[in-house]
């Protein structure tokens, strides 16, 4: 059940870089969903390769063919089946590379666990598996929306050693998506494109952050002990390609405060609930939401394909020198953007949709309300 995530509004992926097509199933949504499948699409189009000159030129329309669970634009019921054809593979480009293991790659592991591996594009590990995740997403984004009205934005926030100051109670997706980078702080993204481009004319790559909100998120989302908010998301988001690390709220930078200065202090919020002055718990404390904004950082690094030599083993033992050629990303920031944002949908549609389980009797006089 690996390509599986989620408990009750899952997600099953299925593709390879280099056959015949990538989807997604999705299941465990609620009937009556008006889904626009333009709005799916429009997550795809960010996704897809080929955008500008800093990403890979592979050449995929990515259009989505949803195969089932709608009816007259609404959801059913039944699974959701949602599939993209893989139409420029030049499967003949990794002719050279099935008896090499790539520096960084899945390619010596992949063997080491299944005893082979398709080596033709990456097969299962190329991050072109992450067709799935985004239409699936985009679905859960839609659903976060008329249940909860949950937005959630995400942009690339750091590239190298290039840090970029980002509001984030109120960047949204048409300022991330304003230049190639999807880094919405102008003097920040033109450092960053210089920065990529050089590396990319330099046949090597970098990495950097990508931050991501949601907004609106009610209090009471999570549970202990072990499927506490926080631990769900680093699960998803260190489950995406080339992703090695993530930060909720304060994160790191945390552990360089007093508690006095870290703790976040209660008032009363607008609604009359209680709500917090700062943000360093990212909005979620004791694994639940608590309904502030909530905040994670996901570190990804640097493409492992590059032109650069590097040294090598074959599947013969032999030590060798190998400059890989063909298409990649010299920088996966900003086309990662869009899958930290379906991740964090994934999490919250599936914990949403657990918190109404949970919540079957009604509350007594007393009992704080529900959260949605």
């Amino acid at each position: 059940m690996s390509s599986t995530f989620g408990r009750l509004f899952t997600v099953t992926t299925f593709g390879e870089s280099h056959g015949g097509s990538v989807g997604v199933v999705v299941d465990g949504c609620p009937p009556r969903l008006r889904l626009d499948v333009e709005a799916v699409q429009h997550e795809l189009d960010r996704r897809r390769p080929g955008q500008s000159r800093l990403t890979t030129q592979r050449q995929e329309a990515d259009r989505v063919e949803v195969l089932s669970g709608l009816f007259e634009g609404r959801t059913i019921g039944s699974p959701i089946a949602l599939v993209v054809e893989n139409t420029d593979a030049r499967s003949g480009a990794y002719d050279h590379l099935k008896d090499l293991y790539r520096p960084s790659h899945a390619d010596w592991t992949s063997e080491a666990k299944y005893g082979f591996r398709a080596w033709a594009g990456g097969g299962r590990s190329s991050a072109r598996e992450t067709i799935g995740r985004v239409a699936g997403g985009a679905v859960a984004r839609q659903l976060l929306g008329a249940l909860a009205g949950i937005e959630v934005v995400g942009w690339v926030s750091s590239v190298h050693d290039i840090d970029a100051e980002v509001d984030a109670a109120t960047v949204d997706e048409t300022a991330v998506d304003a230049g190639p980078t999807r880094c919405p702080a102008p003097a920040a993204a033109a450092r960053i494109e210089a920065a990529i481009d050089r590396a990319r004319r330099d046949g090597d790559s970098l990495g950097g952050v990508v931050t991501c909100v949601a907004r609106g998120v009610p209090a009471g989302l999570g549970a202990p002990i072990f499927d506490k908010l926080d631990a769900t998301l680093g699960a998803a988001m260190l489950s995406l390609p080339a992703a090695k690390g993530i930060e909720v709220g304060s994160g790191f930078a945390g552990t360089r405060l007093r508690g006095s200065e870290h703790n976040d202090p209660f008032v009363v919020g607008d609604d009359g609930r209680p709500a917090t002055t700062t943000n360093h718990s990212g909005g979620v404390q004791g694994g639940t939401t608590n309904g502030e904004d909530v905040v994670v950082r996901v570190a990804f690094k640097p493409t492992a394909t590059i032109n650069a030599s590097q040294r090598t083993v074959t599947r013969d033992g032999d030590e060798v020198d190998l400059a890989a050629t063909g298409r990649h990303d010299p920088c996966v920031l900003p086309r990662a953007v869009p899958l930290v944002e379906s991740m964090m949908c994934l999490v919250l549609a599936d914990h949403l949709l657990r918190q109404r389980a949970v919540d079957v009797l009604p509350r007594e006089p007393g009992d704080v309300p529900p959260p949605v």
